[in-house]
């Protein structure tokens, strides 16, 4: 899974990804906290602090509750699960008495490096949502996401990082995998993206069609080592 690749990989550079105050852990509670909060929105029939002579009844929210869920991948997670004041709120994405997440870590891993569109990500609540909600519910579910998901991709940054080079292939079915994420220095050469494309080969990835790279030095002199019949192309990513 790509997921677990990924805090592999991250546990081997003392990269904070998982864990209780790790990155993936904050994805999956942002996730979680905005799909609850529109879930809540469809409950009541109206959004947050809306006037009462525009609700549709008088249920209100009334706070929320903490609950402590269960990742494969990041481990516990710690989120604030609304309520109303009739608690006739039933949570579908975590069920009440429910603990342990499924299907979540790969959609948020996507989400946040940009590897799904906003098509997909609805087509992902479709398949952990069924029929338990409206399109309309799903729909905004969605847009709530991938504002926060904007907001954090606009964050402001640190003036010096490590540079981090991300792999991501496309199926023959249109699915989205995260390869494998590297840590560098900038100024990888010809040796390093021959290291890096024999590793994904040996993990079983035969051949692709296409190979598109941001500017990087050396990769595209070394594609035609790995996959001979490769075609690379440049493209910025910014």
């Amino acid at each position: 899974m790509a997921a677990k690749e990924w805090v592999r990989l991250a546990k081997e550079q003392g990269l904070a990804l998982d864990g209780p105050n790790g990155l993936l852990g904050q994805f999956t509670k942002t996730f979680l906290e905005a799909a609850l909060n529109e879930e809540m929105t469809d409950h009541l029939g109206h959004e947050k602090n809306r006037a009462p002579d525009e609700r549709d009844d008088s249920n209100v929210r009334n706070g929320t509750r903490p609950k402590t869920v269960i990742s494969p991948t990041t481990g516990p997670v710690t989120i604030q699960v609304p309520r109303d004041m009739d608690a006739t709120f039933t949570p579908v994405i975590v069920p009440k008495r429910q603990r342990r997440l499924t299907g979540v870590d790969e959609i948020v891993l996507s989400l946040y490096a940009r590897g799904l569109t906003t098509g997909e990500i609805s087509a992902r609540y479709n398949q952990i949502y069924g029929a338990q909600v409206s399109k309309e519910t799903i729909s905004r579910i969605t847009d709530k996401v991938i504002a926060e998901m904007q907001t954090w991709q606009a964050r402001p940054l640190d003036g010096v990082y490590a540079a981090i080079y991300a792999a991501i292939g496309a199926t023959l079915d249109g699915d989205k995998d995260i390869l494998r994420l590297w840590a560098g220095t900038g100024g990888e050469g010809a040796k390093f993206w021959m290291s890096v494309l024999t590793d994904i080969k040996n993990r079983g990835v035969s051949d692709t069609f296409f190979l598109v790279c941001d500017g990087l030095k050396g990769l595209p002199n070394v594609v035609g080592n790995v996959w001979p019949l490769t075609r690379c192309r440049r493209a910025s990513f910014t």
